[in-house]
């Protein structure tokens, strides 16, 4: 079976968080947006009447319309084998999963504190001090937590790898976009992140995947946004 995941072109944005264990893992997708354009995503959003989704990333597939990326690595971990298959192991890579998505919201609302329909200069003033509050408390409190969450095994749920490895990769190289010089002066705390940020990398299907592309760059348009006026040192 060939899933459907409807994402926005041009961002990696939400969307990669779900690509990235999909590659890893050989489960075979189509990236409709990129087939079709953002139009044909909008389209699909509005023609949807039995348990409509209110915003992609949305995976289709099985017979089954999911939404909300927490949502979808849950079903695709359970299903594919890329989360532990017991109760408190599945439990546990899920809480993972929505904790990076408590630190994606903030990490975004750094550059759009007052609203997410007006533009970043709309923000400017306000947008300086949310930074700066986030790359002094907010950054070192939850990567303290995913040091702490990574305990003796190579990765967060032992000795496999997980969709919630795959994510905190992807928050990892986020912020580091987004605030290199804040996250250059952390780096050396959190060598647990960072190894198993790197282990990510050589996984043999994802190392392809990383290096062509179809990977997209984080860029000024999506969730993590390199402003150097909100990287002050």
């Amino acid at each position: 079976m060939t899933y459907d995941l409807w994402y926005w072109t041009g961002i990696p944005g939400r969307g990669e968080f779900v690509r990235l264990p999909m590659e890893a893992a050989g489960i075979p997708y189509r990236d409709r947006a990129r087939e079709e354009g953002d139009e044909a995503v909008v389209k699909h959003l509005k023609a949807m009447q039995h348990h409509p989704a209110f915003a992609v990333p949305l995976l289709e597939g099985d017979g089954l319309k999911i939404a909300q990326t927490a949502n979808i690595l849950l079903y695709l971990g359970e299903k594919h084998g890329i989360a532990p298959q017991d109760t408190e192991g599945r439990l546990w890579v899920h809480q993972l999963q929505l904790t990076i998505a408590d630190v994606v919201v903030e990490a975004h609302d750094t550059h759009h504190p007052v609203a997410a329909s007006l533009y970043y200069e709309d923000q400017k003033e306000p947008s300086i001090r949310a930074a700066e509050l986030f790359r002094e408390e907010r950054i070192p409190a939850f990567l303290d937590y995913f040091e702490r969450a990574t305990g003796s095994g190579d990765w967060l749920a032992g000795n496999e790898w997980s969709y919630a490895d795959t994510s905190l990769f992807q928050l990892w190289e986020g912020l580091r976009h987004a605030f290199p010089k804040r996250m250059k002066a952390l780096a050396g705390d959190y060598r647990k992140i960072g190894a198993i940020a790197k282990r990510v990398t050589a996984l043999p299907r994802l190392k392809d995947y990383l290096a062509s592309e179809q990977r997209l760059s984080f860029n000024e348009h999506g969730l993590f946004r390199h402003y150097p006026e909100l990287d002050v040192a």
